[in-house]
């Protein structure tokens, strides 16, 4: 924010900020173990997920509902007017920010997120948003994050506090807001599409997949249980209980953050002692095994490449390693990631404080299985209509970096000033006691 007029100041973002229902100007939210299923009901409670904040955009309908179970706290709810902004997770998703124009009730803010408001006597709350999803405010705040790897990153109150903020002459600041709001009006629309539509690719894939597997399965499908359908040798279990520190050069360990729905993740993934993955042979990965998170963050499932043998899993992850002689394995992780097998999954999960999947359960999971050649015919379908899906998701990354690069063109003219004409002449900027204004 070098260039910026002579006539802004820069503020603390304490001095930007209004206070809150209880005084303090800052709330960090809670993260209660809620149901995997989000609240469609505004009686019901619910937390946020953190993909609720995208940039510059809120989405209400990313939440999971609290159980019955658990009280909520009413002092987290979401209200019109707040600034949410992420503080923990991969560097390009620890600082993103929004701010909400309306929203449902009885929506809590989650334990990796901030809320707070702008003082409207000194800093409108489109200008202070524009500038924490500005390049300079975004380089700002990265530079406070904290945290061993990039997938694992924290903001933390005392470093966010260190904020500056340059604010705009007061009388100057609806004009600001308003030529923002024009310069934005013409792709607002496209934003909003944008936004949504990773979404009905994701829900597209899903639906593709539950047809070709309803369809490819009627009249030669023969009912089996998952765990009759594994290497006799070896048989469904878990991996490692406890990983211990991370060691360079160790055993890559797969967790339930790697494991995602139908493809493996391996950013921020952890490597353990090689005396320690050895205790838990049973375990080490071969390649062609499917991966099915049973503990903690439920759905994830994928199949171990080839590349992935001597890797070795965590406990929340449990090894299914299916007779590749009858069984293709990405037909089976194609069922386990299945609307009706989630279904089921979800049904005989268990805990409250931490929810999870009995492998015994586990193995009593039902798979119609067609002639092996049949499976590989349904796999080869749904990779196809999948690829094409991935193709319209390349296609709306270019367009949000479009839009991404609109945005901050427009932010950096109007912190240099450049969106209207001063009216005032320049002074010297003030450091920050706002005297300049």
């Amino acid at each position: 924010m070098r260039q910026s007029p002579n006539i802004w100041v820069f503020k603390n973002i304490k001095d930007v900020l209004s206070p809150l229902d209880d005084g303090k100007v800052l709330h960090q939210g809670w993260s209660p173990r809620c149901e995997p299923q989000a609240s469609t009901k505004i009686s019901e409670w619910a937390a946020l997920k953190t993909t609720a904040i995208q940039d510059g955009w809120f989405d209400d309908s990313f939440n999971k509902r609290l159980p019955s179970n658990l009280s909520p706290k009413p002092n987290l709810e979401v209200r019109a007017g707040d600034i949410l902004m992420t503080c923990a997770g991969p560097r390009d998703r620890c600082g993103v920010a929004c701010l909400v124009t309306k929203t449902r009730p009885r929506l809590m803010i989650s334990g990796k997120m901030y809320r707070f408001r702008a003082n409207e006597s000194v800093m409108k709350a489109e200008l202070l948003l524009a500038y924490l999803r500005s390049s300079e405010g975004q380089a700002a705040i990265d530079r406070m994050k904290t945290g061993g790897n990039e997938s694992g990153l924290n903001l933390t109150h005392e470093r966010f506090f260190q904020l500056q903020v340059p604010v705009a002459p007061l009388n100057e600041q609806p004009l600001i807001v308003a030529k923002m709001a024009s310069l934005f009006g013409h792709s607002n629309g496209a934003r909003e599409e944008l936004v949504r539509l990773p979404r009905l690719v994701e829900r597209h894939k899903q639906a593709v997949l539950s047809e070709a597997l309803r369809n490819g399965v009627a009249g030669v499908g023969k009912k089996q249980l998952l765990g009759d359908l594994c290497d006799r040798e070896r048989g469904i279990t878990y991996g490692v209980i406890k990983l211990g520190a991370e060691v360079s050069k160790g055993v890559p360990c797969l967790r339930t953050s790697n494991v995602r729905w139908l493809h493996i993740d391996t950013e921020g993934m952890k490597r353990i002692s090689p005396a320690l993955s050895e205790e838990y042979g049973r375990t080490v990965l071969r390649g062609g095994e499917v991966l099915v998170n049973v503990r903690g963050t439920l759905g994830g499932v994928a199949v171990a490449s080839p590349s992935m043998k001597g890797w070795n899993v965590s406990r929340e992850v449990a090894v299914v390693p299916v007779d590749a002689d009858t069984v293709d394995p990405d037909y089976i992780a194609y069922w386990i990631g299945s609307d009706s097998s989630q279904l089921w999954l979800r049904g005989v999960q268990k805990g409250v404080a931490y929810t999870g999947i009995n492998l015994s359960d586990l193995r009593k999971l039902e798979v119609e299985l067609p002639p092996i050649e049949k499976q590989r015919e349904i796999v080869q379908h749904i990779r196809e209509a999948h690829s094409r899906d991935a193709k319209l998701g390349n296609e709306v990354e270019r367009a949000q970096g479009l839009l991404y690069r609109i945005d901050q063109t427009v932010f950096a003219k109007a912190f240099r000033g450049d969106l209207i004409r001063s009216r005032q002449p320049a002074g010297t900027r003030s450091s920050g006691n706002g005297r300049g204004q």
